[in-house]
């Protein structure tokens, strides 16, 4: 295959459109939420974490194209649905841990250096990486969507 043959089809990948169109969709309502709350950062532009869920948003558009082209008895419907399920299990449980936990450690390292103490952390650890359910949802309903549109309407078979 061409160069030119990889990035036609690339660009007529209904699956590719319904991924990529969600998170960005989602990336760019977490960023306006965000904006909008005044919690505003340029960290945010990439970053995880928050509402809604750009990692949902992305693994279900992507799957939910998958099973609109292939079917649901298809390989390719499979493994993007398990990736899926992997995806927000680690996005809501240990994500969303972690985050909780870096709060705490940010707290503590307040605490010390208002004590005078190097807490040997020069910046704060980021709180905004999992996510709660309804941020989950809301992810996963742009990925819907997405897909609908994507392979309804812009690309039709």
């Amino acid at each position: 295959m061409t160069a030119y043959g990889f990035l036609t089809g690339l660009l007529h990948n209904r699956m590719f459109w319904s991924a990529a169109s969600a998170w960005f969709i989602a990336q760019l309502l977490k960023n306006l939420i965000d904006l909008l709350k005044g919690g505003y950062s340029l960290d945010r532009i990439g970053g995880g974490g928050g509402m809604p869920s750009a990692h949902s948003a992305t693994v279900t558009g992507l799957t939910a194209a998958a099973g609109m082209t292939y079917g649901g008895g298809s390989g390719t419907f499979a493994v993007s649905l398990f990736l899926a399920i992997i995806v927000i299990y680690d996005a809501m449980g240990v994500r969303y841990v972690t985050g909780r936990q870096s709060r705490i450690l940010n707290r503590m390292m307040e605490e010390e250096k208002a004590a005078g103490k190097d807490p040997g952390q020069a910046k704060p650890l980021p709180e905004k990486m999992g996510h709660t359910i309804p941020e989950i949802i809301a992810g996963m309903a742009i990925g819907v969507l997405c897909a609908c549109v994507v392979c309804l309407v812009i690309f039709p078979q």
